[in-house]
């Protein structure tokens, strides 16, 4: 969204020109009328320079009255530094997406600005792992269909739970930094609860991708024709991915109550416990 406070001033400055400028041609073409017609004569010409002229003052006038009543109007207040910044950097990032590879580019940079915000703490490795499995994930998420469909929705709502998670980590460990010594044992007790439940959530998620692509594996078998083994190939396949993707439906659900509980901190011990089949 464009400055409102610029482009009023735009606009009066655009109307102050076409008023002037209109105001000389009319200016121009009426005191050309008034000599030429008593010079030469009336004529069919002359109804041109009168008309040219009238045409041009009227214009003028109606320049001048827009003019008018738009500087009459109150200005849009100015614009917040901050908020300035933020929708260029949308324009700026808006534009780069509508290159071919703009997408790929921005969310590169997206995730290498995640991961130095993270850099130091003990979620960057963690975070690093998920973020290799979502890009696994993402390669193959076009090919998961049928059967495989629900593990593509179950990874997105766990990716978006895990890193959110993962925030909550990393600011639970600047905070430790910082603590007292009196009030370090519940952080810290709270820390090493949070990394329990980021760490198994990263590794289910990769357990669901490594049952992606077993999945996929058995796909392309069966579609090169290894007839022998086929069925009961493509039925475990789809059973470990099943499995794989319950046991992640566990984990978003684990954290999804965790950011409903209004003391996360006393909450987050509860073990998370994989659905029974």
């Amino acid at each position: 969204m464009a400055d409102e406070r610029a482009r009023y001033f735009r606009q009066l400055r655009r109307l102050r020109r076409s008023a002037r400028r209109w105001s000389v041609l009319g200016g121009g073409l009426t005191g050309a009328a008034a000599v030429l017609t008593p010079y030469a004569g009336l004529g069919l010409p002359d109804a041109a320079w009168a008309g040219a002229a009238g045409s041009a003052v009227a214009l003028a006038v109606w320049r001048w009255i827009d003019l008018r009543a738009l500087a009459a109007s109150p200005a849009p207040p100015a614009l917040d530094p901050a908020e300035a910044a933020a929708r260029s950097r949308a324009r700026l990032v808006a534009a780069v997406e509508r290159l071919p590879a703009g997408q790929g580019v921005v969310a590169e940079v997206r995730r290498a600005r995640s991961r130095l915000a993270l850099r130091g703490t003990s979620v960057a490795q963690p975070w690093a792992r998920l973020d290799r499995a979502a890009l696994t994930l993402g390669g193959m998420a076009g090919r998961l269909t049928g059967l495989a469909e629900p593990a593509v929705s179950e990874a997105a709502a766990a990716d978006r739970s895990l890193r959110e998670l993962a925030g909550r980590v990393a600011s639970v460990e600047r905070a430790l930094r910082l603590a007292p010594a009196d009030a370090r044992a519940p952080l810290a007790e709270a820390h090493r609860e949070l990394s329990a439940q980021l760490e198994s959530g990263v590794a289910a998620y990769e357990r669901l991708v490594v049952a992606a692509a077993g999945y996929l594996a058995e796909d392309a078998r069966s579609d090169a024709g290894h007839l022998g083994g086929r069925a009961a190939g493509e039925q475990a396949a789809a059973s470990r991915l099943a499995e794989a993707t319950d046991l992640l439906h566990g984990v978003a659900s684990a954290l999804a109550e965790l950011r409903t509980v209004g003391e996360p901190l006393r909450t987050v011990g509860d073990p998370l416990r994989a659905p029974t089949h």
